[in-house]
């Protein structure tokens, strides 16, 4: 029996979105794939379900291919023979190597940022970081997580070089994916927020030394966290 996909709101592709010329349609395709793997809506080692998807986003099945072909280039799918593709699982070990280079190459960021960045890209990461924090108040997690994501990138910009931000990029997909999980611990959820507070104050101190410091430690933290999750998933039922 094929999988089925879990009961969602109903979505189609924008109209906007279908006016795109057919070669690049595969483009809002691919990144609505990417959200739903990154959320666990398809899950670690579950087959896509081709043709189910297709009638949910309301395209045709060769678009959904493009942009799978597109998540196998970020290592969130594999092709399979028959033209399918299953989602890659997530492990523990990758996880962890991940977040240790992850970890210093944001860091590094932060560390540039708090000396380059911009009055005016400050402002901009200040009021990231403020709508993020209500959503926080309100247990949001949703646009919580895009907000933070969104942080973690204007961090990377504001670090003005193009090099890190060409490694990071190769990476950020699958960092992305852990960071959600990450979030299901409460606690933990607590701790990032707060070090989030402590990584503005130090951008507006321009304190590159303490930025640095805060972030990779976030990262490094956050990668703990993922892996915690990861080993409580993959606990037998009934283990202590």
């Amino acid at each position: 029996m094929p999988p089925v996909l879990k009961a969602r709101r109903p979505y189609r592709i924008a109209a906007d979105d279908l006016a795109i010329e057919r070669r690049s349609l595969h483009d809002p395709v691919a990144d609505h794939l990417r959200r739903m793997i990154i959320r666990g809506e398809l899950e670690p080692g579950q087959k896509v379900p081709i043709q189910a998807l297709a009638e949910t986003l309301g395209v045709s099945v060769t678009p959904l291919r493009e942009a799978l072909k597109v998540l196998a280039e970020d290592q969130l799918v594999e092709l399979l023979p028959n033209r399918g593709a299953r989602v890659l699982p997530y492990t523990v070990e990758e996880s962890r190597a991940l977040f240790e280079v992850i970890a210093n190459l944001e860091g590094l960021a932060a560390e540039l940022a708090a000396t380059r960045i911009s009055a005016a890209d400050l402002a901009g990461i200040e009021g990231l970081h403020a709508r993020m924090r209500l959503h926080f108040a309100a247990r949001e997690k949703e646009p919580y997580f895009e907000l933070n994501s969104q942080i973690h990138q204007a961090v990377m910009q504001a670090a003005a070089n193009a090099v890190l931000t060409s490694a990071h990029a190769k990476l950020n997909v699958r960092a992305t994916r852990g960071r959600y999980i990450a979030i299901i611990d409460e606690a933990r959820w607590a701790q990032a927020m707060e070090e989030h507070e402590n990584l503005m104050i130090a951008l507006r101190k321009r304190d590159a030394t303490e930025a640095f410091a805060i972030w990779k430690t976030h990262l490094l933290r956050t990668g703990d966290a993922v892996q915690r999750a990861q080993s409580t998933l993959l606990s037998p039922v009934g283990d202590d």
